[in-house]
């Protein structure tokens, strides 16, 4: 399963922009001294890469300096963009990994660390907000993890301690899919599915495992009442690894201004996420047929792939992708910051961040991002805005560590109550 695969079946909408638009730019000269001081001096972290699929479809590696590579993250993109963390995405597709997502799991984990061990002068593994400012002081990359999915830990809370010892620091608690205890938004108004209004017991007890582990609860994908009972059973502040705001785009994936607001009350954070069509509404209006449209080319291919007993590359698939993509012109880098600016002001400055779903919404980024080298035009359009140098280092970086160092106490706290 591909990236793209992974977007068709999460919002049925198809990712824009040209492989063109996709290739490494020079360094940019609009963005003003000010600004890049600003961005340079800020530990930038991003909560939500798909690139662990690269590293096991393609065998990528993250050291690339390929030009014509069009993916969004590798270490050279991210110290041209200061990102000094980044949560890699465990995902487990959950169709073509039935009877084994824990080995997926597991493979993906592995895929990270690889990589890790494969550039050890400019990215580390990391595990904790020490490791992080560390990183951050040694110049290098910290490499942490986000299991994209509850379904990982099939029902069994021997996995979900085990995850965190390999080094999960958050779990989103459903994907698209819901799975036997957190009803997803992306097939709430199934009738074929089974849903449980929410969380089930199991549910919140897993909840509560992370609380104690110290693995940050992440309700991006969450169906709206299972959000709710996340907010009622967390004993942390939780996090929206990489979701938008519903008020400006009406896709269930985003987070209503009553959400928001709750998030705020329980001391989280809202990681705003680039794709298009959760950013733009115009944008999302436009590419719903061309999403089905898209579905449906690949379905066919990777039938004639089968029946004449052939696997499906990932390059093929990636090919019929950027074919589509071209059909839709990307939104502006406004509708990206309307959505931070949004939140802000709806939640509070401590509680927005930047959770970009890179490499895992096929290059439909906002015109102007595309790729982590282009993180720095997002602190300059905020300071265009007139935000100040502390908040929009609370925005790139601080407010997340904030929450990871309360999830961190909390979990201390919890553990020696236990003993």
């Amino acid at each position: 399963m591909t990236r793209f695969h992974k977007f068709v079946l999460s919002c049925l909408i198809l990712a824009t922009a040209s492989a063109a638009a996709q290739s490494t730019n020079p360094p940019d000269t609009a963005i003003s001294p000010k600004a890049r001081v600003i961005h340079n001096s800020a530990i930038v972290i991003d909560t939500h890469a798909d690139t662990p699929q690269r590293f096991l479809d393609e065998g990528f590696d993250i050291g690339s300096t390929d030009p014509n590579d069009i993916g969004h993250i590798s270490l050279d993109k991210a110290r041209r963009g200061n990102l000094g963390a980044e949560f890699f995405s465990i995902w487990v597709e959950p169709e073509t990994n039935q009877g084994h997502f824990a080995r997926h799991t597991f493979d993906l984990i592995d895929s990270v660390y690889e990589q890790a061990a494969r550039h050890p002068d400019r990215m580390m593994m990391a595990f904790s907000v020490a490791d992080i400012e560390r990183a951050h002081k040694e110049h290098k990359l910290a490499a942490l993890m986000g299991i994209e999915g509850g379904h990982s830990i099939e029902n069994d809370m021997h996995l979900l301690r085990d995850y965190y010892r390999l080094g999960v620091r958050y779990m989103t608690l459903s994907w698209s899919n819901t799975n036997e205890w957190a009803d997803s938004s992306g097939d709430i108004n199934d009738a074929k599915i089974q849903h449980h209004n929410g969380l089930t017991d199991f549910g919140k007890q897993v909840v509560l495992e992370m609380n104690r582990l110290g693995m940050m609860v992440d309700i991006s994908h969450v169906a709206d009442k299972t959000f709710w009972d996340a907010i009622a059973t967390t004993k942390a502040p939780l996090i929206a690894s990489h979701s938008s705001a519903r008020a400006l785009v009406d896709a269930p994936r985003n987070m209503t201004d009553e959400m928001l607001q709750a998030v705020a009350k329980n001391g989280g954070v809202v990681q705003v996420n680039f794709y298009s069509g959760f950013v733009d509404e115009n944008y999302r209006k436009q590419s719903e047929g061309t999403g089905k449209q898209a579905a449906e080319a690949v379905r066919i291919y990777e039938e004639k792939q089968k029946a004449e007993g052939k696997s499906v590359p990932y390059t093929d698939v990636d090919r019929i992708e950027r074919e589509w993509a071209a059909k839709i012109p990307r939104p502006p880098l406004k509708s990206l910051i309307d959505h931070i600016d949004h939140i802000a002001k709806v939640a509070g400055i401590d509680h927005v961040g930047l959770g970009s779903d890179f490499d895992g919404v096929a290059g439909a980024t906002p015109a102007g991002i595309d790729s982590a080298a282009d993180l720095p035009k997002i602190t300059q359009a905020l300071l265009d805005r007139g935000y100040s140098a502390e908040d929009i280092k609370k925005i790139l970086g601080g407010n997340i560590l904030r929450v990871f160092r309360q999830v961190e106490t909390i979990s201390r706290e919890m553990q020696s109550e236990s003993h």
